[in-house]
């Protein structure tokens, strides 16, 4: 069986050697080389662009500006279609393009980008969520662009209220409220974006490092007035995504390029330049917790308000879905959430691994616990007291509790030692995690079952190292009676894959999984009556399963039927399959939930006192899966989401000055975790029940190991120091300041 085990990754082999090629490394045959005009503040009115200079420069094939593109200039956005291909009038954050260079080198368009002079009057503009709400502020959106809205005449883009219970009529002994809040951090993928398109005949064919290439085509194919089957995207297997890769953000401007000039434009971001394209949403949170002596939660009362930035792209999605259950994985009478989107002159803010559930599950865990120090509570116990029994509707319009969560919370609770003594100046901390996985789907699969008993698996699907292709091959090795490495998956070209909606939400295992796995059945029912009518049998005497044919009186391979029934002509044998999840009209999201991710992290830290510098002893992680189909790929992801997590949590944030200008741009003055941050022990551990949707009772997952990083790590500083800090990220500096400034007795 291959399901359950760990083989060598499909594709692996190229991404460790370097083999594989990824959208930076193609260069079409005449391809021009391009670069971004950008200013050097966040907001600006353009008052003109003389580009005469820069088309002086020997090479330079093409320099664009707004006044090129059909007017008006085309807007999109896979919620609002808000942002313009270029700049239009004015720039609303630092990095915004004004004008593209394309040339015959790269040398060429970087010398000519800085010969285009643009007149430009610096405007007002608003960096902060507080900057944000004040009635005074300068509009980011223009209210014009917001007909019929009434928040039009404010930086508010959408408010998300969900609730249930009587929160104003609602008691408790106790109630703690404080405010916490998270920084903007950008997703910083090994690999940078890039972008590049090409006339295709009487079309245009676009590369990209884009996680849903589909949605792309829709995207250039509006943009460009062209049909679908005019859009050709070649999406190969990003370098990491983690979100930041997810919708368009300058492919349509290198389109526009392309066909102007009639060759292939291909355009590169620096690191640098990534940090001015994609960022999490910064977000302050103001809790009021409700708690009996008892420990029993009597009302949760949410106010998240989320710094999107200059453009909506998914950010508003991510705040309505990453706030939904906010008041996390409990059973709670009363809950009141109120989420809203503010528009900035920063960045825009996207998807980041965790959609928006970080921002809130850092405020909310951290509150549950202050209220368990409120009430003299041991704080393990106060969430095994209100978390949510399987099949407990803890949200009461949603999927029901769907896994034994305590069982998750108790082994990470023995993991970590939670009752044993601790050495001075260590601590201990606990929180957990829970995410909405998919609310809506839709995925397509083939599978073709060649004349040798090979097999070849069309998903479009992305696999930017979460290891999509892997759990399909394994899929069909397993239903096919295949050698894993006799099966191909082929990916990220949208003239030949079947469609996916999207490679968002952990989505791929479950969705694209079980279509994997119809198609295969499909082919499968195909052989039961190649075997029927081969050896005169009625269909009901056949059985096909898990690359076994099954007849009254013995067992054939699968090729043994394949091949004498396909005969001296040969051919394939094709299965293809759907998996739909409809939206339910009247729900708050559009739809309940495929599953939830659910995950315990449990920290010990030791604080230095005099330096407020954070070491994590021990780091584990239990999360909740169903089944491991690949249970070393589990453990990978949930590893790389727990250090991914430690980034925001001890270390990541942007700095900008009084432009509106990100001061701490690339590797150097912006630091992520290395091996010199990691714990001095990591434990991951996979809680199976087999009570997923997915594929033999697997849930999707590699988002839950982040969601509660950070409010175990702060409880654990605070066990340890004895300071409640509730700003992000946990700097030795801010550590330190908290510890000086602490109440002497």
């Amino acid at each position: 069986t291959s399901i359950g085990t760990s083989p060598n990754r499909v594709g692996g082999l190229g991404r460790v050697t370097g083999r594989n090629e990824y959208v930076a490394d193609i260069r079409l045959p005449g391809v021009l080389e391009a670069r971004l005009v950008t200013l050097d503040c966040a907001r600006a009115r353009i008052i003109s662009i003389d580009t005469s200079a820069a088309l002086a420069v020997p090479g330079v094939r093409l320099v664009m500006t707004a006044a090129d593109l059909p007017q008006p200039v085309p807007r999109f956005g896979p919620q609002f279609e808000d942002r313009p291909v270029i700049a239009v009038g004015e720039t609303k954050y630092h990095g915004e393009p004004v004008a593209i260079v394309a040339a015959e080198t790269k040398d060429a368009a970087e010398e000519a980008a800085g010969l285009v002079h643009v007149e430009y009057e610096e405007l007002p503009a608003v960096f902060t969520i507080e900057a944000a709400l004040d009635p005074a502020a300068p509009l980011v959106r223009e209210p014009a662009l917001r007909p019929n809205d009434r928040l039009a005449a404010t930086n508010v883009l959408r408010e998300h209220r969900i609730g249930w219970g009587d929160i104003d009529a609602a008691t408790a002994d106790v109630v703690v409220e404080n405010t916490y809040t998270f920084p903007m951090v950008t997703h910083f993928a090994i690999e940078p974006h890039a972008f590049m398109a090409a006339p295709d005949g009487d079309g245009i064919a676009v590369w990209s490092t884009i996680q849903h290439p589909n949605w792309l085509q829709k995207v250039i194919a509006k943009v460009l007035d062209l049909p679908l089957s005019k859009v050709r995207v070649f999406a190969p297997d990003p370098g990491g995504g983690f979100g930041g890769k997810q919708h368009a953000k300058l492919e349509p401007l290198v389109a526009f390029a392309a066909l102007r000039a009639g060759r292939p434009v291909r355009l590169v971001l620096s690191l640098e330049e990534t940090f001015q394209a994609v960022r999490r949403a910064a977000c302050e949170v103001r809790v009021r917790t409700g708690v009996d002596r008892d420990g029993s939660l009597r009302f949760e009362d949410i106010t998240a308000d989320y710094l999107i930035g200059a453009y909506a792209d998914i950010a508003d999605r991510v705040v309505g879905k990453g706030s939904y259950p906010a008041a996390g994985p409990y059973n709670v009478p009363a809950v009141r959430i109120l989420a809203r989107s503010v528009l900035s002159h920063t960045v825009p803010s996207t998807a980041f691994r965790g959609f928006g559930n970080p921002q809130v599950n850092w405020a909310v865990e951290s509150n549950l616990d202050e209220a368990a120090r409120a009430i003299g509570m041991d704080r393990l116990a106060i969430r095994l007291r209100n978390l949510a029994k399987k099949g407990d509707a803890f949200i009461p319009f949603d999927t029901p509790a769907d896994g034994d969560w305590e069982q998750t919370v108790r082994r990470a609770a023995e993991l970590i030692g939670w009752d044993a003594p601790l050495p001075p100046g260590h601590g201990r901390g606990l929180a957990v995690g829970i995410k909405s996985g998919p609310t809506t789907g839709l995925s397509y699969s083939t599978v073709r079952l060649l004349g040798d008993g090979s097999v070849v698996v069309l998903a479009g699907t992305s696999d930017m190292g979460q290891g999509a292709r892997t759990v399909f091959a394994q899929i069909a090795a397993m239903e096919l009676g295949a050698p894993l490495d006799w099966v191909t998956v082929v990916m990220g070209d949208t003239a030949i894959v079947p469609y996916d909606q999207q490679t968002s939400a952990s989505r791929s295992t479950v969705l694209m999984g079980n279509s994997v796995l119809q198609a295969c059945r499909s082919i499968q029912a195909q052989l039961r009556t190649m075997a029927a009518r081969l050896h005169g049998l009625e269909e009901s005497q056949v059985t096909v399963d898990r690359g076994v044919v099954r007849l009254p009186n013995r067992e054939l391979s699968i090729l043994e039927v394949l091949e004498p029934g396909l005969g001296a002509l040969g051919g394939q044998l094709t299965g293809n399959g759907e998996v739909r999840k409809d939206a339910e009209p009247g729900h708050p999201l559009g739809g309940s939930a495929a599953f939830f991710e659910f995950n315990c992290t449990a920290v010990e830290a030791a604080v230095d006192m005099e330096t407020g510098d954070v070491t994590l002893v021990r780091h584990v992680t239990v999360s909740d899966v169903g089944t491991a189909l690949n249970p070393l790929q589990v453990t990978m992801q949930d590893e790389g989401a727990a250090i991914q997590g430690l980034g925001h949590t001890l270390m990541e944030h942007y700095i900008y000055d009084e432009k509106g200008r990100i001061r701490n741009l690339g590797a150097i003055d912006y630091r992520i975790p290395t091996s010199m941050d990691l714990p001095l022990e990591l434990i991951s551990e996979a809680v199976e029940n087999e009570d997923g949707p997915g594929p033999y009772g697997s849930k999707g997952m590699s988002e839950g190991a982040l969601l509660c990083v950070a409010p175990a790590v702060a409880a654990a500083v605070r066990d340890a120091a004895g300071v409640a800090i509730r700003d992000l990220p946990l700097t030795p500096e801010r550590v330190w300041r908290a510890l000086r400034d602490r109440p002497t007795a």
